[in-house]
């Protein structure tokens, strides 16, 4: 006799086990059902969400709603010019960002709706500041006669604005 057949012989008492076998089966042939996930299966959808422990009751939802404002406002600055945004307030935007997207995984219940804005805020933020270095970056390589002709353009812009008032 091969071997193997020596391991599956050896093997039919473990999977004749009623660990393999399903209800029907252990109560002979008849199906059953508990009372308890029948009730759950009738619960509404709003219901099931208030007494959830991250459900529209709690902090786990409301703060992330409330943070996806932070989000959008990031999203609005993209329209704005590099130089009137604050390289700090978004260098911080993304820290809190990031920082908090591993802390909301990490925590118990794990609250991935906050993950998911904290992420958000985090990419927006990076966004942000690689616009600002940038920018910064393209200023330093100016040369002093192109700022100065910058400087005089504005200047006479000033000068018609003044006039025409």
């Amino acid at each position: 006799m091969a071997p193997m057949n020596n391991f599956f012989r050896a093997a039919r008492p473990v999977f004749r086990n009623t660990f393999f076998t399903s209800n029907a089966a252990r109560n002979g042939g008849k199906r059953s059902q508990s009372t308890a996930s029948s009730e759950q299966a009738q619960e509404s959808f709003f219901k099931r969400m208030w007494n959830s422990p991250i459900g529209f009751k709690t902090v786990h939802f409301w703060a992330p709603v409330m943070k996806w404002g932070l989000v959008l406002a990031g999203i609005s600055d993209f329209a704005r010019p590099a130089e009137k945004l604050s390289l700090t307030q978004n260098a911080a935007l993304t820290a809190t960002g990031l920082i908090w997207t591993r802390w909301c995984l990490i925590i118990k219940p794990k609250n991935y709706l906050l993950a998911a804005v904290n992420f958000f805020l985090g990419l927006v933020g990076v966004v942000q500041v690689s616009r600002i270095l940038l920018w910064q970056q393209s200023q330093k390589n100016k040369t002093l006669p192109a700022a100065a002709e910058e400087v005089k353009e504005n200047v006479k812009e000033e000068v018609k604005k003044v006039v025409k008032a």
